[in-house]
């Protein structure tokens, strides 16, 4: 019924909008002299002034309606309930709102006394419930009326009405700003703290220095290891193997195919050919991951066995006989797959800055003699360098913090020893993040604390890289604008 009575609101609006537009144009057609505002300014006055008092006050009853009814119930509470635990309280007026609501209940579980407070209690949260409704709804009625015949009597010639509808716009972007803001505060405060917490517990030079990651022994007082090993680095070392990885395959196949949409591609040829590069962009993550748990992983390690079957028994023995042995999760499977999610993002980028570079600068190089190869190596790219650069470190960052493709295709433990072998499996940052935050374990334990020093210093390392990368692209544009 919610939705309903936002939607009349919404009704209401717009019907206070057109029908103030029209007698707006009828009076601009027969005025001596022309008005401040136009007609569908307003229109558009007295609209929102019909819609955003009673919006808001629509909205806190929806938000605190619940529990201003739950604060009225919870007084005079009959004798039986208050010779109720606290928690069978809260459950007991829970039950009443449940059934007052219709929803069904352990109702059943009460008996004698408990079962007559129960149904007066039900009786007053309906009554409760029809107050705060239709009383809400009547003075929401009320308020959207009110407050659209004044804006419409405020109307005039001189009223200006087109400052006063942009100076509603403005305060909603300023409130859609700050609420960005105080979310991203808010994270990084919850962040902070946190991991504070941890860094009480673990030395936090151990945790950026320490060479074995094993939390998971912090399970239990009495088991063998028990203080855990906090030591991040073999998750650093996964991350960044994944992310080099990535890069290699991104890197040139993203700048290339840029370089060629750019200076060699045709228009028919490139009105078709960058969308198509484009829809990597649009795949979900989880679907790479899938893809590479299923194929790409598959795939990789049965090519190394069979190139492992090969060596067995010759000079390279000990060579074939580790490559028999390599697992679907490795981490050059990942960081392939990665790097394919990658392509479209240098792809894109770099194509919008090799474009921005002057044409002036091209047709100089052609008035010399050079060719369109030469132009590219020895203009265009020294030119856009800093540009390319830019989208390279925008596309580390994304690398590190992707989560989806490295968990699938590594699973969630992964491998947590110290090795830059590609055909290991590694774990890095991300997959451990969730691995530690998924499951029954207590968020007071270092086991749980661990994920928030690991989720701090991944912001930190990205939020590095992004603002290198901000600068970078910013010293391109001074440089070209």
């Amino acid at each position: 019924m919610t939705w309903l009575i936002f939607l009349g609101l919404f009704v209401f609006s717009g019907a206070t909008y057109w029908f103030t537009r029209g007698k707006a144009a009828a009076r601009a057609r027969t005025a001596e002299r022309r008005a401040h505002s136009l007609p569908g300014q307003q229109a558009a006055y007295v609209a929102i002034w019909a819609l955003i008092p009673a919006f808001l006050l629509l909205f806190a009853l929806v938000t605190v309606g619940g529990r201003i009814e739950t604060a009225l119930l919870s007084t005079d509470l009959p004798p039986s309930v208050q010779a109720l635990q606290p928690d069978r309280q809260e459950l007991f007026i829970q039950d009443a709102h449940a059934l007052a609501e219709g929803r069904g209940t352990s109702a059943a579980t009460y008996e004698g006394p408990l079962k007559v407070a129960l149904d007066a209690k039900v009786a007053e949260a309906r009554q409760y419930d029809d107050l705060v409704t239709w009383g809400g709804v009547a003075l929401a009625a009320l308020i959207a009326v009110i407050g659209s015949l004044l804006a419409y009597r405020r109307l005039s010639p001189d009223f200006r009405a087109r400052n006063r509808a942009e100076g509603w716009v403005a305060a909603l972007l300023i409130l859609c700003s700050a609420i960005a803001l105080l979310t991203t505060i808010g994270i990084i405060a919850s962040l902070l703290f946190e991991s504070l917490r941890f860094f009480q517990v673990v030395n936090p030079v151990d945790f950026l220095t320490g060479l074995h990651w094993s939390p998971q022994t912090a399970m239990r007082a009495d088991q063998a290891g028990s203080a855990g090993a906090f030591g991040a680095v073999p998750l650093f070392v996964g991350t960044l193997l994944i992310m080099t990885i990535s890069m290699v395959v991104a890197g040139p196949i993203g700048l290339y195919s840029a370089i060629y949409l750019s200076e060699y591609a045709g228009p028919n040829l490139r009105a078709w050919a960058k969308p198509m590069l484009e829809i990597l962009a649009g795949i979900p993550t989880v679907v790479f991951g899938v893809f590479a748990a299923l194929t790409v992983g598959p795939a990789f390690a049965w090519f190394f066995k069979s190139i492992g079957a090969l060596l067995v028994g010759g000079p390279l023995d000990d060579f074939g006989q580790y490559l028999s042995q390599v697992q679907p999760n490795m981490a050059l499977a990942a960081g392939v797959v990665m790097g394919i999610m990658l392509i479209p993002f240098i792809s894109s980028l770099s194509d919008d800055i090799l474009n921005a570079v002057p044409q002036a600068l091209r047709d100089g190089s052609y008035a010399m003699g050079a060719t369109k190869s030469e132009t590219v190596k020895k203009v265009v790219l020294p030119a856009a360098l800093p540009g390319v650069a830019g989208a390279f470190i925008l596309a580390i960052s994304r690398a590190i913090g992707e989560t989806m493709i490295v968990l699938l295709a590594l699973g969630s433990g992964g491998g947590t020893s110290l090795t830059f072998n590609p055909l290991d499996a590694v774990s890095t940052v991300t997959v451990q993040i969730v691995s530690l935050l998924t499951g029954d374990l207590e968020f007071d334990r270092p086991t749980t604390m661990a994920a928030f020093g690991l989720g701090l210093t991944l912001f930190v390392v990205t939020l590095g890289l992004n603002i290198v990368a901000l600068q970078i692209v910013k010293a391109y544009r001074e440089q070209y604008d």
